[in-house]
């Protein structure tokens, strides 16, 4: 099945089906010489792993993961040779669904499948489910070591921003910290609107229901010149990127879709020289112009709709040409985004560590005063 690798000079091929023996990633093309950090590789699944609260679905899984290959077993250094990460699934309940596997749940890619493939993994929505981002988070840590070698102060940092009809309040989004972002279930910083994003969820869950929301990422610490017009621009690419994720609506990056409704004076961002460096007053352009990174942080927020599987009878239909009542049922998460923004931040990662590699595989590594690529025994 096509559509399974993502990326260019660092490419992630991810596998397995929700209720399968596991779900994984293989990464081709990391550089040799990353000390790769295991501790920090399974913090990142942590973050994404299910069962954290009681606004995540309850599925018990570990998610510890199993490093394959590519790494020197001496030293624990990258080989340079592809690396296989596996993540085994050791709590599916496939039983969950059998009452109505031949039914289309709305909201999933049940028909769609089955209309391309003419078969469906049915149990948990196979590649479909999120289960597959378990993949994403173990890829996306792996770039993300990469890319702190390089560049020492990259600061990736995505949070909850709405829940509903409630979002945070007025918060420096320059000053938001993993840690603030992870002192609430909501994964929502600021702390009177993550208890009244806590207080809908679950009610919607309580009555069966599911919300949608917003999650902001904000990436610090970046050079100009990463990004390739005309078709591989680095918006489009992260936009790509984003909007492959499960539940994943909308992208917009910087002003986004409120710069229809100013004028071009208004919406431009007044360039200037600061100590060196180009910069400007504001951000409307979301860091990158021309799809080209321009030193101003990236700034992007991300529409997720509400989880599709609801505990409420919905009339849907059958495989057998019939129109009937469904009655879901199962483990879900009712509100996407908390764990959501683990899975975006790699996601950005993957596509950064990417953007790097083939900027330094065409033009050179040309940014002057930074940490080499990668630690090695070897001389340069």
């Amino acid at each position: 099945m096509p559509g399974n690798t993502f990326g260019t000079a660092f490419r992630v091929t991810t596998f397995g089906e929700s209720h399968g023996p596991a779900v994984g990633c293989v990464i081709d093309g990391c550089p040799p010489g990353l000390a790769l950090d295991r501790a920090a590789l399974q913090a990142a699944l942590d973050r994404r792993r299910p069962g954290q609260s009681r606004l995540t679905t309850p599925r018990d899984e570990a998610d510890q993961a199993e490093i394959l290959s590519g790494l020197d077993l001496d030293s624990g250094r990258t080989l340079g040779t592809p690396i296989a990460i596996l993540v085994r699934n050791q709590d599916q309940r496939s039983g969950s669904y059998a009452g109505w596997h031949r039914t289309y749940r709305p909201g999933h890619a049940d028909f769609g499948y089955d209309a391309k493939y003419g078969l469906r993994a049915w149990q948990g929505g196979g590649r479909s489910s999120a289960r597959e981002t378990v993949a994403r988070v173990a890829a996306g840590a792996v770039a993300e070591q990469l890319l702190r070698v390089r560049f020492p102060a990259l600061r990736l940092t995505a949070w909850v921003e709405r829940v509903h009809d409630t979002a945070c309040g007025h918060l420096d989004p320059l000053a938001i910290t993993r840690d603030e972002v992870d002192a609430h279930p909501t994964r929502c910083p600021d702390a009177a609107a993550a208890a009244a994003m806590e207080a809908a969820i679950l009610a919607a869950k309580a009555r069966g229901d599911s919300l949608g929301g917003h999650i902001r990422l904000l990436a610090q610490g970046l050079p100009p010149g990463l990004g390739d017009p005309v078709f591989d621009k680095l918006d489009a690419l992260l936009a790509q990127a984003f909007l492959s994720l499960p539940a994943c609506k909308g992208v917009e990056f910087g002003a986004g879709f409120a710069a229809a409704g100013l004028t071009g004076s208004e919406h431009n961002d007044r360039l200037q020289w600061r100590e060196g460096r180009m910069d400007s007053a504001s951000n409307r352009a979301g860091g990158i112009l021309g799809g080209i990174s321009v030193g101003t942080p990236i700034d992007l927020r991300l529409a997720f709709k509400p989880t599709a599987t609801v505990l409420q009878p919905q009339a849907s239909a059958d495989d057998a040409g019939n129109n009937v009542e469904l009655q879901a049922k199962g483990r879900h998460d009712p509100c996407v985004l908390p764990r959501a923004v683990p899975i975006v931040e790699a996601m950005a990662a993957l596509v950064l560590c990417d953007a790097w590699l083939r900027q330094r595989g065409q033009v050179g590594d040309p940014w002057p005063g930074l940490a080499g690529p990668v630690a090695s025994d070897r001389d340069p």
